[in-house]
């Protein structure tokens, strides 16, 4: 312990000082060396958490980097915040009651689903049922003896966190499949058949394709790199979304005699507050991904994430201006999150200019998608599929352009695991729709699911001079 508070009050004393000459800065590189030596020569040497807790570097640090996990994991939180509040911006105040229940309902069933299930089987170990493919999940251990006691669980196997850490970090990013799906079924689909669809995404298809790479399946053993979740997380829900929208079909009145009607959200300062929300968020989502509070690891994530997002939005706002005449707030809202949606699979190993190249061609990318599907008449109320999807897939394949990974393998990955999420979700919301229905009647949709779903209104004291 001596040695660690030497290492300290060394840092302590230099950092008070404001300046120092050459000698005593390579005077204190040489100390630094020195302590990390030693720290990680007897970093292996514990068998039990007392040990581990007595050593002088190792336990200080674990600390540090447990605590950055939770904190990524509150900031993950937060985006669930984010994903409702742009959601129910970009769609009609009448379906605003509908849209927040959804957002309620998603991270309230993905922590718990994640925990009955889906982590065990999406990290299973050596416990797999087919094995790289498929494994089958339990729930996770109800007693501290299994979890935090695991000594060597925490510590080797789970870097410098907790198993519970693990465990709620994990379950925040399970949810926002879900959440994806959401948005672009917005405005017309049942309550309890989407609640059942998503359930399942979560539950089942969700901890599939996650296992092929972070639970150490075919896709990690073949040199696929997925750093945070471009596809794992992204593409997953945006294909996911793609299959629920086709079943779905359009909202009334979209689409009339072959021309496009635009239907406007009512809250454009809502949709704007939730893409701040997920910006903010995304430095958990991203930053945390490192997997400790390593120095420069999660600095320069926070640095390509940043570069990313708001080169993703510059340029979406510039592009849609060119091709619409009119600058759009909501192509540039979009933009920002495509251009984060983008750098995630890569913000460990992208350098920072390239990030924002990433992150300008995911922002181009989502203008020109939005627009496409516009045009099949797929009706995406938020450009969920075009974020998500399509710039997932297109973040995936950066890392094999900017961040040295194979072009190939990474897009046999983002093929596989879109493909997976597509076919999934066709089949989960095909069958929902063949027993239950996925849409609401005509005249549901036309007095808004807010009345006809929960019988309440979002703005009971509000009427808009027109109602879009």
């Amino acid at each position: 312990m001596k040695k660690l508070f030497t290492f300290l009050a060394l840092i302590f004393s230099l950092t008070s000082l404001g300046s120092f000459d050459l000698i005593a800065a390579e005077e204190v590189a040489a100390t630094v060396e020195e302590v990390a030596a030693e720290a990680e020569e007897e970093a292996p040497a514990f068998t039990t958490m007392e040990e581990f807790q007595a050593m002088p570097v190792a336990y200080p640090k674990f600390m540090v980097d447990n605590l950055w996990i939770l904190i990524s994991a509150a900031l993950v939180f937060i985006m669930h915040l984010g994903f409702a509040t742009l959601e129910s911006g970009l769609t009609r105040q009448k379906n605003t009651v509908n849209i927040l229940f959804k957002n309620v309902f998603i991270i309230s069933m993905g922590v718990l689903t994640y925990a009955l299930w889906g982590f065990v089987s999406m990290y299973p170990g050596d416990a797999w049922t087919i094995p790289g493919f498929l494994a089958m999940g339990s729930p996770i251990p109800n007693g501290f003896a299994e979890g935090a006691d695991a000594v060597a669980n925490l510590t080797n196997q789970y870097a410098d966190y907790t198993y519970w850490s693990d465990f709620i970090f994990q379950a925040m990013f399970a949810a926002t499949a879900a959440t994806i799906v959401s948005g672009a079924v917005a405005e017309r689909i049942k309550l309890g058949s989407f609640m059942i669809g998503a359930t399942i995404l979560v539950a089942i298809g969700y901890p599939i394709t996650g296992s092929w790479q972070w639970g150490g399946g075919w896709l990690s053993e073949m040199g696929f790199a997925d750093f945070a979740g471009s596809s794992l997380v992204h593409a997953f829900g945006g294909f996911a979304a793609l299959a629920a929208v086709l079943l779905l079909g359009s909202r009334r009145g979209k689409y009339v005699n072959g021309q496009i009607k635009p239907i406007l959200g009512h809250s454009m300062p809502l949709a704007t507050v939730g893409v701040f929300m997920l910006f903010l968020g995304w430095f958990g989502f991203n930053g945390g991904s490192v997997l400790s509070a390593d120095p420069v690891g999660v600095s320069l994530v926070f640095v390509t994430t940043t570069l990313a997002g708001c080169a993703g939005g510059l340029a979406a706002a510039l592009f849609s201006w060119v091709v619409l005449k009119k600058p759009d707030l909501s192509m540039a809202l979009n933009g920002m999150l495509a251009g984060l949606v983008g750098i995630t699979a890569g913000a460990d190993v992208i350098p920072p200019w390239a990030a924002v190249i990433t992150g300008a061609i995911a922002g181009v990318l989502v203008v020109l998608s939005v627009i496409f599907f516009d045009r099949i008449k797929i009706d995406d109320p938020v450009g969920a599929v075009s974020v998500h999807g399509v710039c997932g897939v297109w973040g995936t394949l950066a890392v094999g352009i900017f961040g040295g990974g194979s072009f190939v393998t990474q897009l046999i990955g983002t093929a596989a695991i879109s493909a997976f999420a597509f076919v999934f979700s066709l089949i989960v919301f095909g069958i929902l729709k063949a027993v239950v229905g996925l849409r609401v009647t005509e005249q549901e949709e036309e007095e808004g699911l807010d009345v006809g779903e929960h019988g309440i209104s979002g703005y009971p004291n509000f009427q808009p001079a027109v109602d879009y």
